[in-house]
């Protein structure tokens, strides 16, 4: 005998699914629509250096939304969670040590017109 609950009517384990509601997913489509709006509106504002903090701020948003709701990630438990805890973590980590290299490294910029960069390089592979 299987230690899984059956069902009386077929014979088949009963599987407990969180079933959520339409109005939930359309609550998200335009809470999603929305905010792709506000990228683009701020895409067009001068905020200076803010600019892409707050584009980053918006996406982390609609990303997240797409992951609790659409992924169903907010009704998951057990490994599902740790699986999204961990992959989290670990941009975390990539994050931290990619913002380590960048800010540590002391730039010199001086750009150079493409014109002059160019074509010694070009006459260099072609003759």
């Amino acid at each position: 005998m299987s230690s899984h609950p059956q069902s009386a009517a077929h014979g088949q384990p009963m599987v407990h699914e969180h079933i959520v509601p339409v109005s939930t997913y359309l609550a998200v489509f335009i809470t999603l629509l929305i905010a792709t709006g506000l990228t683009t509106w701020v895409a067009f504002q001068d905020l200076g250096n803010w600019n892409v903090v707050v584009a980053l701020v918006i996406a982390v948003c609609k990303a997240s939304l797409v992951v609790l709701f659409f992924m169903h990630a907010k009704y998951n438990k057990g490994l599902s969670r740790i699986v999204l805890v961990g992959a989290v973590f670990w941009l975390g980590i990539m994050i931290t040590f990619t913002l380590a290299d960048e800010l540590t490294r002391h730039w010199q910029i001086s750009p150079q017109p493409w014109a002059g960069a160019i074509i010694p390089v070009i006459h260099r592979l072609l003759f």
